[in-house]
This record gives structure tokens, sequence and C-alpha cells, in this order.
């Protein structure tokens, strides 16, 4: 791995918690991750609930460190909060004061971008996503659909070059999910900016990445990966009929329902060996 080539690099990097309490010990999130991300690629992280999938993405932006290891961004170890990055949560995180003109906007007011320049550019990725029309309305007069839109070109205006998100259409309906998919594939095969997509939908996952990172149950570290040869542009309203995406699909599910099973039967009593309900400590994982 090269990770001065890389947009995004891990090596071997560990990130331990220790939890609220006089006697509490170290709690072991994440163990040996390593990985990278080339320029321009999309990859999805998925895996069982608590395996550390987001902890990754607030390691690269800066809001937590790693216990062992390096986080870099283009060759550099991320040291504090890393502002080159783009963040988009579960939570469309609009301000409820400004108009979806104001909001989206906003990361380019910021910036110190011009009025006039940045009224152009908010008003091109409103109209790539439907938004037209709607740009004087509140968030609290759009639908959870139209919000989600916003937060996302509110994030990808920035013109980040590395694009952190953490299941951003997880609250919303099947069918405004795969509308969004859609949107999000078109935006970003527009500037093509480095994406770390976190989800639990394995079919989003397939439709939107080049590469699939598996991870496994806590403590988490990568079991697998797996290249999404599908060509592009893909249809996600369409992605259940192309080539390979069957066989794709159960490769997936068998690797997270394993570690489903895993999860379940640590956590319903200690097993043998360094893992206690559910979680590693930390020393025991380096011994």
């Amino acid at each position: 791995m090269n990770s001065t080539s890389s947009a995004v690099s891990f090596e071997q990097v560990y990130k331990a918690f220790v939890p609220r309490g006089r006697d509490s010990e170290p709690v072991l999130a994440l163990r040996e991750v390593t990985f990278d991300a080339r320029p321009g690629e999309f990859i999805s992280l998925v895996g069982p609930s608590g395996c550390g999938k987001s902890t990754c993405l607030n390691l690269l932006a800066g809001l937590t460190a790693p216990s062992e290891g390096v986080v870099s961004h283009h060759g550099a170890p991320v040291r504090g909060v890393n502002t080159s990055v783009g963040y988009i949560t579960q939570d469309d995180n609009l301000l409820p004061w400004r108009s979806l003109r104001g909001n989206v906007e906003l990361s380019l007011e910021l910036r110190g971008v011009p009025r006039q320049e940045r009224r152009a550019r908010a008003q091109e990725f409103i109209e790539l996503v439907g938004l037209a029309g709607f740009e004087d309305h509140y968030p609290g007069e759009l639908s959870g659909g139209m919000r989600k839109r916003a937060g996302i070109i509110r994030t990808l205006v920035y013109d980040s070059d590395v694009v952190l998100m953490d299941e951003p259409f997880g609250p919303l309906d099947a069918q405004t999910r795969v509308i969004l998919q859609a949107e999000l594939l078109k935006l970003w095969q527009r500037s093509r900016p480095t994406v770390l997509f976190v989800t639990h939908d394995l079919v989003e996952a397939i439709a939107l990445s080049d590469r699939i990172l598996v991870f496994t149950s806590n403590p988490g570290t990568i079991k697998r990966e797996y290249a999404v040869d599908i060509p592009r542009p893909r249809d996600p309203f369409r992605i259940h009929e192309t080539p390979g995406f069957a066989q794709l699909y159960e490769a997936l599910w068998e690797d997270i329902r394993a570690e489903i099973r895993t999860d379940i039967g640590t956590q319903a009593g200690t097993q043998p060996g360094s893992q206690e309900g559910g979680r590693t400590k930390i020393g025991e994982a380096a011994s």
C-alpha cells in the first residue's frame, strides 16, 4: 500500500474507548484496520452494528484519534479536526432559521466565497437534485427526502476531495432511498470525490461502490474486501437485474451473517479466549 498516492490510508489502526466509571477498562472498537482509498474511489464499509465503521469516519475527520496506528489524508497523518473532508451524517443538520438556499450556501459562506459566486454554485446543485423552486423554503417546510438532498449538496458544494457518509439514507423509506442513491451517483460522477460510505444495506453498497469492505463483529477489523465489477453508470432501480449482482450479494450476506452469529453467541455468555460479553479489552487484544 502506497499511502502517499492514496487519498485515504489506515495503517494498523487500533481504537479503544474508556467507558465512564471509576473501574472501567478500555474497550477495543477497532483492531488492526488497514486499507487505503484511491482518489475518486467510492468505498462502502459494511458489517454488524457496533463494529467500528462510524469510528473509522470519525478518525479520518479528526473527531477522535487512533489509540495505535496512523490515519492519513493524502499522505499526511490526521492530527486534529480535518476540515478538508466533508461529513454527511444520518441527520440532515440543516439550520432551521436558514432557507434551503441559505443552508446550501453555508459552507461556501464560511470559506469566504463571494456572494454572487456562492449563489450561482448553490443554485447549480439545487437544480441538479430537483429542488429548484424550493430555494426560499425553510427546513420545516420540506419533506424528509428534500431535507436529505439539501444536506448532501450542502456538503458536496464545498468541493471536498474526500466525503464521509454515515448511513445518510438510513431513516428514509425504501423508495426515497433508491431515488437518493441515483441522485448521489449523479453528483459523485460530476466531480468524483473519494467517498467512504457506511451502510447496513448491502443492495445500496453494491449499487454505489467500487469496493466493499466487510468488517468483523466487535472489535472491528477488515474481514474481506470485495471489488464491485458491475459497469458504470449504474441504475439503482435495476441493480438487482445486473449480471453478477446475486452472487456478490450472497457472498456479502454470508460473511456478515457469520459475524452476526458470532456476535450473538458472544453476547449470550463469556466465550473462551479474549472476548468477554461481546467486547475485547485492549490489553488482552495486544497480547
